[in-house]
């Protein structure tokens, strides 16, 4: 009697890729992927793509992805990290944005991390700016990656991800326009898994943000996701945001508020004086709180630029959070918020 044909052989590691009109963003992100090192086996490669226009889907066919497109009325990122995970074939499944370079020694590390504990769900490392230099907000914004190593409560988009606990809790949710990690891992923390960032390399990250738009539109998405999630999760024991949601919206209230008062003040007394006055606050306050965020960089200037951003970006913070409010008792929908430039 002929013996069935033997399964093949699930890869040792599925790396999904997501991206939007990414370019060669995408066709650096693949080929970091290819000289990584330490995982002994087949590597899955799969590309999720949401409805680009710019030749990504070909580019990761041509070098070997499986692909998946997607033309959603409203892309999402979690939409292609789902798309790409229930493809995958791996019991262990790093996620990728098309715009990162991978370390060629975080998976060695992180697999080692993931493998020593069975409720690890999730290992994720240091992502960090290509190009600081380049822009006044790719310099702030790389400290924004610099989290503490150790068992956190979330991760970011760059993430080795077990499979089994993915499945627990069925995935992330589609619905989200931003904030679908740390939602995703709130669930997974229910089911008794745990988050763990380690004291490694992970990615580099191409922000190529140049515009004061750019950086505008960033935290209104950073609003509507504070906004969003913790709405889900308010009266829980666990209330997911729902502090930082209310201390964002103090803060960036109290900044515009005081802003447009010492304006109108210098104008009606015909004095720099309330503006200056008002500065000199921000950059008391700034020079504390780049204090605090010393552990993140050595450059003076650096935390400087930090901290006042720390402050100030609170105000489209605090905007996006009343757009998602208002959006929510109209019963409409946000629409993505993007605030990348074709590459």
């Amino acid at each position: 009697m002929r013996q069935p044909d033997a399964l093949p052989a699930a890869p040792a590691l599925s790396v999904v890729v997501i991206g939007r009109n990414e370019g060669q963003r995408l066709a650096r992100c693949l080929d970091s992927i290819r000289a990584l090192r330490g995982v002994e086996g087949e590597i899955e490669v799969i590309y999720a793509d949401s409805g680009s226009t710019d030749g990504s889907v070909q580019l990761a066919a041509a070098a070997g992805a499986r692909v998946a497109e997607l033309h959603p009325e409203r892309p999402t990122a979690a939409l292609g990290r789902n798309a790409g995970w229930t493809m995958a074939r791996s019991a262990y499944i790093l996620f990728l944005d098309g715009d990162t370079i991978l370390h060629p020694d975080f998976v060695r590390h992180a697999m080692e991390a993931i493998s020593a504990d069975p409720k690890i769900a999730a290992v994720w490392g240091h992502r960090r700016e290509i190009h600081p230099e380049k822009s006044v907000y790719n310099r702030i914004l790389d400290l924004d990656w610099v989290f503490a190593p150790g068992v956190t409560d979330y991760c970011g988009g760059d993430v080795l991800m077990r499979r089994e606990a993915l499945e627990a809790v069925g995935g992330y949710d589609a619905t989200l326009i931003a904030g679908e990690e740390p939602e995703l891992c709130r669930r997974m923390r229910t089911k008794g898994y745990s988050i763990l960032h380690t004291d490694t390399p992970m990615t580099g990250h191409d922000l190529a943000m140049t515009r004061f738009s750019q950086y505008w539109k960033r935290a209104l998405r950073a609003g509507h996701a504070y906004a969003e999630v913790s709405r889900r999760f308010r009266n829980t024991p666990d209330p997911l945001w729902q502090p930082q949601r209310r201390k964002n919206f103090l803060r960036g209230g109290f900044w515009a508020i005081s802003l447009l008062s010492a304006i109108a003040a210098s104008i009606l007394w015909r004095s720099f004086l309330p503006v200056a006055v008002w500065t000199g606050l921000l950059l008391i306050l700034s020079m504390r709180s780049a204090w605090h965020a010393r552990w993140k960089s050595a450059s003076p200037l650096t935390l400087l630029l930090y901290g006042i951003h720390s402050h100030l970006q609170q105000i489209p913070i605090g905007i996006g959070q009343l757009q998602f409010d208002l959006n929510a008792r109209q019963g409409r929908r946000q629409k993505l918020i993007e605030y990348k430039e074709n590459a």
